[in-house]
């Protein structure tokens, strides 16, 4: 019988590989990496692997008309958040459990993960965190109350020439760390997957992360007429002692010559986490292809290495999926801060129902900090609005 299953698996493996093209859409920070390494897999197992470059923003409607026809490509590099639509398509392939998946986040995995199983493999995560100026804040604070204090001593000495914090109060991407750290949430999270039926966001947790926000505003820590392109040009400037940003913004602050540091985002309250959004790039497998095993086989048994993810975080230096990559990176204080702050985060929900939320929460972010409705009315009127959206 041990013989008959080797023989078996030696011939499965025999015609797997005796596929002799994969083919793979990326976007460009990743195209030079997975060129080199398409090179050492075809020279190792003697398979062809292409990679195409397509814009990001053109992967997924370009997949979506493709791969029903079995077109395409046969793997995909892209967000996590395009796996609810993907799979409810039926275009995406499960991806079985193997050894190397103890090694990676659970933030990332949860991410690719729908209905219970595993639908992307993670290389790269990405969440905001506190970014400050080290002029003006030399330690970073430890809770919000901190937070508070230190960005009213810093509007007080300088007069409105240097705020003390930023951040757009109105855009719901950059508010959810204080609903999430309360206990509010979009959608619950089951064995079964996101319930889309459940909404968390005018629960006590998610008002009392409202009723933070209106503090805030009320005592004139932040401003409610700010947004994004105010935060980034006035940290840019020096003009900002504190905010809150992602990784993709770090590049800019290097090349402005701001003395910066990478901190979590302060404790809501002693113990109690703020909880942001996390967002995961990987690799998605076509459940059409006539290579699907042979692509699963290069991902589990190629690119989801440990030597292999070091390589593509060194060609797209963000946040490492990998707990040992991380380790290989923990001389660089922005990575391993945004990492951590991911690994407090919560996975942006992967189900088409998320397109619902962003106006309506905006909308209710505008009324509340603009003292137009009280946080109780405002999310409550959100939810409703949600669900009807669903229904």
């Amino acid at each position: 019988m041990r013989k008959l299953l080797i023989v078996v698996m030696v011939l499965t493996t025999l015609l797997i590989f005796a596929q002799t093209k994969l083919t793979i859409w990326c976007s460009e920070k990743q195209v030079d990496i997975l060129q080199r390494l398409a090179e050492e897999f075809k020279a190792k197992y003697g398979v062809t692997v292409e990679v195409q470059y397509v814009n990001f923003s053109d992967i997924k409607p370009k997949f979506l008309t493709a791969a029903p026809e079995g077109q395409g490509a046969d793997i995909i590099v892209g967000a996590h958040d395009w796996v609810g639509e993907l799979v409810a398509n039926g275009l995406l392939e499960p991806i079985p459990n193997f050894a190397e998946l103890t090694q990676f986040f659970s933030s990332g995995l949860n991410a690719f993960s729908y209905g219970g199983r595993l639908y992307g493999l993670p290389y790269a995560l990405e969440a905001i965190a506190l970014i400050y100026n080290k002029d003006y804040v030399p330690e970073p604070p430890k809770t919000v109350e901190d937070m508070i204090k230190i960005a009213k001593e810093i509007d007080a000495e300088f007069a409105g020439e240097v705020r003390g914090l930023i951040f757009p109060v109105t855009t719901f991407y950059f508010v959810v760390p204080f609903i999430f750290g309360h206990g509010g949430y979009v959608f619950k999270d089951t064995p079964a997957g996101l319930d889309v039926r459940d909404i968390g966001l005018a629960n006590e947790g998610a008002i009392k992360g409202a009723k933070l926000l209106k503090r805030l505003v009320d005592e004139k820590v932040v401003d409610p007429a700010d947004n994004y392109q105010i935060m980034d040009s006035m940290f840019k400037e020096g003009k900002a002692a504190m905010i809150i940003n992602g990784p993709w913004a770090i590049k800019d602050y290097k090349d402005a010559g701001i003395d910066y540091g990478v901190a979590l985002i302060p404790e809501l309250e002693p113990g109690l986490v703020a909880r942001p959004f996390v967002g995961v790039q990987g690799f998605m497998v076509n459940a059409k292809s006539t290579n699907k095993l042979l692509a699963i086989e290069f991902l589990t048994n190629f690119i989801a290495k440990r030597d292999t993810m070091y390589r593509l975080y060194l060609a797209d230096p963000r946040l490492p999926a990998r707990k040992d990559v991380l380790e290989l990176v923990k001389d660089n204080p922005d990575v391993v801060a945004f990492t951590l702050s991911a690994g407090n985060g919560i996975p942006m929900p992967n189900v088409p129902q998320m397109g619902f939320v962003w106006g309506a929460m905006d909308d209710a972010l505008n009324l509340i900090v603009n003292g137009k409705a009280t946080p109780e009315e405002a999310l409550k009127n959100a939810v409703e609005r949600i669900k009807a959206q669903i229904q």
